[in-house]
């Protein structure tokens, strides 16, 4: 039996950026064992699951979670996507290795809800670049 690679993203509510990641990391990563949480739990934004949908990604049944510790402990990477949650993650064990991808909140976004959405996409966007990225490098990325 194959033992699957696991990562983690991490955010603050678990409602934006970090299910955005998890969606687009099973995606790219099919062979990894994919999760999301946050330091809270703020819901699941429903403009995130708007702008997954838009790629062909649902999300719509992800639910928001806090931090699972047995799962983060036994993670290969953990990927914290914004400052709150750098530091306010549990201490990442050694053998464990943390990546930092400070992104903006997109549910901070005002404006009209053309502009909010606008913010949405670019995350979205940015996360995306960051996890092929990852997929194509992850072998080589080291503590």
């Amino acid at each position: 039996m194959q033992i699957l690679k696991k990562i983690y993203f991490i955010c603050t509510g678990n409602s934006c950026r970090s299910q955005m990641a998890e969606g687009l990391a099973k995606k790219y990563l099919p062979n990894w064992e994919v999760r999301s949480a946050g330091v809270e739990v703020h819901g699941l934004n429903p403009r995130a699951v708007e702008s997954m949908k838009e790629i062909d990604i649902d999300i719509s049944h992800n639910t928001s979670n806090l931090i699972d510790t047995d799962y983060f402990n036994s993670c290969d990477f953990v990927v914290t996507l914004c400052g709150d949650a750098k530091d306010k993650c549990p201490m990442v064990p050694q053998g464990v290795t943390h990546l930092h991808w400070g992104l903006p909140d997109p549910a901070q976004a005002t404006g009209s809800e053309e502009g909010i959405m606008r913010v949405f996409r670019e995350v979205r966007n940015q996360i995306e670049q960051k996890i092929i990225s990852f997929s194509e490098n992850s072998h080589i990325i080291v503590n």
